[in-house]
C-alpha cells in the first residue's frame, strides 16, 4: 500500500516539477530586487511562525490526557521572562520589515528611473532609455514605440540591459499592466497616465497579462514579451517597418472596439499626436480633450451657463463605438478647443480690423466666457460674435484664447 500511495504521487510531483518560479527567479533586476523583498519578508516572518507552529505540536503531545506526569498549574497566570520573548520578537520583525519596506518602497517605486542595471552595474550616462507607451484595450494590448515611430498589438519586445521607461493608460475601464519576469504590476486607468521603469536582463520569451478583471475577455488579455539582445531588436523593428499598416486615429478606433484572442499586429507608422490624443480621451473628431477643459477651468470657468459644454468631454465607451446618438446631444454650440498663440494673434488682429472698418468699438473686458449659443451673464462670446460674425463652421477667438464651433 505504501509504493502504490508513492506511485499515486507521481504525476503529482511531475507536474509540480513544471512549475515556472519567474517570480523568485526573474529575468530583470527590478523583478528580482521585489522578488527579494518577498523572499526576506517571509523568512522573517518564519521567524514567529515556525516556533508557534513548534509548540502547538509540542503543548498537545506534553498535555495529551494519557501523559499523568505533566505538571498542572491552575493558578499561573504571568511570566515577565515570557512575556519579554512573546513582545520583544515580533516587535523586532516589525523594526525590520518598516524599514525594509521603507527602503523598497523608495528605491522600487515604479516612476522612479533605474540606477543599475544589475547588481553593480550602474546605468550608463550616454544610455537612452526605451521609452513604450502602453495602451489598455478591450481586450489586448497596444504598444507605441515613439522613438522608432512605430506600433504593435499583442506583441513587445526589449533590447537586454537597456532601460525600459512605460508610459501606461486605458482606453476605457481600469486594467493591470504585469510582466512578472520584468517587474511588479501597475494600473492602467483611462484618462490617466501611470509610469513604469524596467529593465531585462536575460533575452528569452516571455509574457505579460492583465492582472485586473476589466470584463468577458479578460483571461485572453496577454502578450508576448521578447528579450532580445541590440542586433536581435533592431531586427524586430527592420520588421515591424516593412508592414504597410498606418495606426491613424481611424484605426484606433477600429482597434478599441471590444475583441478578443487577437493575434500580434504590426504598424509601420503612428500618428505623432494619437498618444496624447488617447491620453486626453479626444481621439474621436470634434470631442473636447481634457487638457482644454482644464484649461478653460484655468481660466475661471465661463459661468453655470457653460455646464453643457462639458457634454463633448463625456466619455462613454458604448457612444464611441456608434451605438449611440452623437456626443453633442442637441442642436447647441459648444467651446471645442483651444486656440493656439498663433490663431488667437489672428483673431484679434481680425476683430481690430472689422472693428476699425465698422466704426464698433469691441468690449474692453469680458469677464467670462460662455459657448456660442449659450446664455450670457455679463458680456459673452455671443456679444462678440454679433461684433464680428463669422461665416459657418468658423471659429471665433476671445482675447482669452477660446474658440467656439457649431455643432455639426
Amino acid at each position: 500500500m505504501r509504493r502504490l500511495r508513492l506511485l499515486l504521487l507521481a504525476p503529482v510531483m511531475a507536474l509540480l516539477s513544471a512549475c515556472d518560479l519567474v517570480v523568485l527567479k526573474p529575468a530583470g533586476d527590478v523583478a528580482a530586487q521585489q522578488g527579494d523583498l518577498l523572499m526576506i519578508s517571509t523568512l522573517l516572518m518564519l521567524i514567529i511562525i515556525l516556533p508557534v507552529m513548534a509548540l502547538i505540536v509540542f503543548f498537545a503531545w506534553k498535555y495529551r490526557a494519557s501523559n499523568k506526569d505533566a505538571e498542572y498549574q491552575p493558578d499561573w497566570d504571568h511570566s515577565t521572562s515570557l512575556e519579554l520573548v512573546i513582545w520583544a520578537a515580533p516587535l523586532l520583525i516589525i523594526i525590520c520589515l518598516g524599514a525594509l519596506t521603507w527602503a523598497g518602497t523608495h528605491l522600487l517605486d515604479p516612476y522612479r528611473p533605474i540606477d543599475r542595471i544589475k547588481p553593480g552595474q550602474a546605468v550608463a550616462e550616454n544610455v537612452e532609455p526605451l521609452q513604450v507607451n502602453v495602451v489598455a484595450l478591450d481586450w489586448k494590448w497596444m504598444f507605441i514605440y515613439p522613438q522608432y515611430g512605430v506600433a504593435t498589438v499583442n506583441e513587445l519586445a526589449a533590447p537586454v540591459d537597456r532601460p525600459i521607461r512605460f508610459h501606461i493608460t486605458s482606453s476605457s475601464v481600469m486594467n493591470s499592466f504585469y510582466i512578472p519576469a520584468l517587474a511588479g504590476q501597475i494600473y492602467a486607468m483611462p484618462g490617466m497616465e501611470t509610469k513604469l521603469h524596467a529593465v531585462i536582463n536575460r533575452a528569452g520569451e516571455y509574457e505579460g497579462f492583465s492582472a485586473n478583471y476589466s470584463g468577458d475577455g479578460f483571461s485572453h488579455m496577454r502578450f508576448a514579451f521578447h528579450g532580445l539582445d541590440q542586433a536581435g531588436f533592431d531586427r524586430w523593428i527592420a520588421g515591424v517597418r516593412q508592414g504597410n499598416q498606418t495606426l491613424d486615429r481611424d484605426r484606433y478606433l477600429e482597434l478599441e472596439k471590444p475583441s478578443e484572442k487577437v493575434p500580434a499586429m504590426h504598424f509601420s507608422s503612428v500618428d505623432g499626436m494619437l498618444w496624447d490624443a488617447i491620453l486626453n480621451m479626444c481621439v474621436e473628431p470634434g470631442k473636447m480633450c481634457m487638457g482644454e477643459m482644464m484649461a478653460i477651468d484655468k481660466q475661471g470657468g465661463m459661468t453655470m451657463a457653460s455646464v453643457r459644454n462639458t457634454m463633448p468631454l463625456v466619455y462613454d465607451k458604448y457612444a464611441g463605438r456608434g451605438k449611440s446618438p452623437a456626443y453633442f446631444g442637441s442642436n447647441d454650440s459648444y467651446v471645442m478647443t483651444i486656440c493656439t498663440p498663433l490663431q488667437a494673434e489672428a483673431a484679434a488682429a481680425d476683430r481690430v480690423r472689422r472693428a476699425a472698418l465698422d466704426t464698433v468699438v469691441a468690449p474692453s473686458s469680458l469677464d467670462r466666457l460662455t459657448g456660442q449659443g449659450l446664455s450670457p451673464k455679463r458680456a459673452s462670446l455671443a456679444s462678440l460674435a454679433a461684433l464680428t460674425p463669422v461665416a459657418p463652421g468658423a471659429f471665433a477667438a476671445a482675447p482669452t484664447g477660446v474658440r467656439s464651433a457649431p455643432n455639426a
